[in-house]
């Protein structure tokens, strides 16, 4: 791809993410879209049919981007040992810092339904696909175990945007590692 197509492109793309925390995207037109890239109609019709064809290629882009960062700490390796994991290579948080503007925007309550279940449902296949390989105990059912996981990450991810990412990515990734180290011994529940 030309570099000058890839830079309209992503002048696209950022308008609209900028536009999206000003107002419901239902109320954005092509019109203001192009407007805030400094572009003219004709670029945006060249690459896109419709504004939600412009949406589902950021979602992609992020994704995309997801994906390569929760396979980061084990990409290079033949066997990820999860005793051994060290939050330095965990790099979801510093993907989801580098997207702030697009998950503050997605993640919040009047956002697009769906998103939410799309975020879930990629990590939950990443950890059937990568992690679960090799579940020996038969006893726990893969895909609950793999939901489990996704689902607890994207709510970390959840709470960490929620709380206006006052913590680093490198502080988020510290938590991750010793939460799936935690084992309880005792759990004492208080008396009413």
């Amino acid at each position: 791809m030309d570099r000058r197509v890839k830079k309209s492109i992503a002048a696209l793309k950022e308008a609209l993410i900028s536009l999206m925390v000003e107002k419901e995207f239902r109320e954005i037109t092509i019109s203001e879209i192009v407007q805030r890239a400094d572009l003219n109609r004709g670029t945006f019709y060249k690459h896109f049919q419709y504004k939600e064809d412009l949406f589902n290629d950021v979602i992609d882009d992020v994704m995309n981007d997801l994906i390569e960062s929760y396979q980061a700490p084990y990409k290079t390796i033949e066997v990820l040992d999860i005793e051994r994991l060290q939050s330095s290579t965990i790099r979801i948080f510093h993907h989801v810092e580098n997207h702030r503007t697009f998950y503050q925007m997605i993640l919040k309550p009047t956002a697009l339904s769906g998103f939410q279940n799309r975020l879930g449902t990629v990590i939950k296949q990443l950890s059937l696909e990568d992690l679960l390989v090799g579940s020996d105990n038969k006893a726990i059912n893969k895909d609950l175990l793999a939901s489990y996981h996704a689902y607890s990450i994207l709510g970390m991810i959840i709470q960490w945007v929620q709380d206006e990412f006052k913590n680093t990515p490198e502080y988020m990734a510290e938590q991750l590692v010793k939460i799936i180290h935690y084992r309880p011994i005792g759990v004492t529940v208080p008396k009413k």
